[in-house]
């Protein structure tokens, strides 16, 4: 009853229209009430083939609406009708929409039937929650990684991005933290994402017992900028359904470097000045926006934990996007192409990540021990082209020396097949049984 009476909200009361007075490009420009228009409102179009096409106002001119459209611009012309929509975009999610597949609207193209409808709408674009309303990070977060968890350890409500460039293996890295990860929800965003590689992650990447507890949101490349802009905010409105439930949450998303892309296209159409490398200044103001919204519930609530990954343009970890999601996030995990080469997965180049909870969620029993082997990684790490080249004397440096001998079973630890899984505890075990056997505890 109570979705019913939401659905009976949601109708307008009175249509208010107006036509179409131009198209350029993508853009679309129409005539109307404009007292009645606002800025992130919906439109629907009526096109020559009786279709309906959606669309958001972006901005305004000369008294004109600007939108860009959701879909294609095939059989929109001079004078069609475009009827102003009351509500603004939201979602009426349910328990019921764990397992799905959604699109950035939130309807099903997973083949399994509608999706019930939920009582309560959650708006697509809404504030963080208040800074001093939210509690504290959680204790420490089991991803089922070994690099990751020993490492980079992960807290609940905390905030990571994934850097790294094409073909280094995020897909897969993302698919082991959403089956492994110890929450109770995850919801993953897929933006932009290549049409191909959906059905493929979904099917065996996350598989049945990823998807179970998990909720999909899909937006392809081939998509419209609204569309893909669209699924982020899906994805994060779904975490706060579940967070405020008070559940668990991990919300992955990948990449934000195709939602940045996506704000970019949009900014660019209304005519915002591009700054560094194309991107106008609405990008570096709707990321925060974005970000802030996961993050520490209030004591009444759940949690988001949030995994970002960011698609690093030509492996520049210093590119605009990477720089501005680096300084707002809560760490960074960063894969690099060198390391997939030698054929060690997961990619996670250990010296350039980083958790800032770290060291404090880590038992102060193992820190010497981490340390240690960050200090041994690190001196391999500098001498690594002397030694390859065979310039290094064996005996000249006792640190090299050690940090020679322990590389191998670093390596093997910091290696994990897609199945495999470890816990918090056992990583640890494993690295102080590591570092005793080679001597290099002390």
């Amino acid at each position: 009853m109570k979705a019913l009476i939401s659905a009976i909200d949601a109708i307008d009361d009175i249509e208010v229209f107006g036509r179409v007075k131009s198209v350029q490009g993508l853009l679309i420009e129409i005539v109307g009430p404009v007292r009645e228009l606002r800025v992130g409102g919906r439109v629907q179009i009526e096109t020559v083939n009786n279709e309906q096409l959606a669309a958001e106002i972006i901005g305004f001119k000369g008294g004109h609406a600007l939108c860009l459209p959701f879909g294609q611009l095939g059989g929109v012309r001079m004078g069609c009708k475009a009827v102003f929509q009351r509500h603004d975009g939201a979602a009426f999610p349910s328990e019921a929409w764990l397992g799905r597949v959604i699109n950035a609207n939130g309807e099903p193209i997973d083949g399994k039937g509608p999706l019930p409808r939920g009582a309560k709408a959650f708006p697509l674009r809404q504030d963080p929650l208040l800074a001093h309303d939210r509690v504290r990070v959680g204790g420490p977060l089991n991803l089922g990684v070994r690099c990751l968890n020993t490492f980079t350890t992960l807290c609940e409500g905390q905030r990571m991005g994934i850097f790294a460039g094409s073909g280094v293996g995020k897909s897969v890295l993302m698919s082991m933290l959403a089956r492994n990860t110890d929450v109770d929800v995850s919801v993953i965003g897929l933006i932009g994402e290549r049409g191909r590689e959906v059905h493929e992650f979904v099917q065996e990447y996350l598989g049945e017992e990823g998807l179970a507890r998990a909720v999909v949101v899909v937006a392809t490349s081939d998509e419209a900028a609204l569309m893909r802009r669209q699924a982020a905010y899906m994805s994060l409105a779904l975490s706060e359904f579940f967070r405020d439930q008070g559940k668990r949450v991990l919300c992955m998303m990948d990449s934000l470097t195709r939602f940045a892309m996506a704000q970019r296209e949009i900014g660019l159409a209304i005519g915002e000045p591009p700054t560094a490398k194309g991107y106008p200044p609405t990008v570096f103001t709707e990321l925060p926006r974005l970000l802030e919204r996961a993050g520490p519930g209030t004591p009444t609530t759940g949690s988001i934990t949030g995994l970002f990954t960011v698609l690093v343009e030509g492996d520049d970890h210093n590119e605009p996007i990477a720089d501005a999601v680096r300084g707002i996030l809560d760490g960074h995990i960063v894969m690099e192409r060198g390391i997939a080469e030698r054929g060690r997965y997961p990619a996670v180049n250990v010296l350039r990540s980083i958790s800032r909870t770290m060291p404090g969620c880590v038992p102060t029993e193992f820190r010497p021990v981490l340390a240690k082997a960050r200090e041994l990684m690190s001196i391999f790490s500098d001498m690594e082209e002397l030694i390859r080249l065979g310039a290094y004397r064996k005996g000249s440096d006792p640190k090299v020396d050690r940090a020679i001998a322990i590389n191998p079973a670093l390596e093997a630890f910091l290696s994990q097949s897609r199945e495999d899984t470890t816990s918090i505890a056992e990583g640890y075990e494993m690295l102080k049984v590591i570092m005793e056997q080679a001597g290099a505890a002390g």
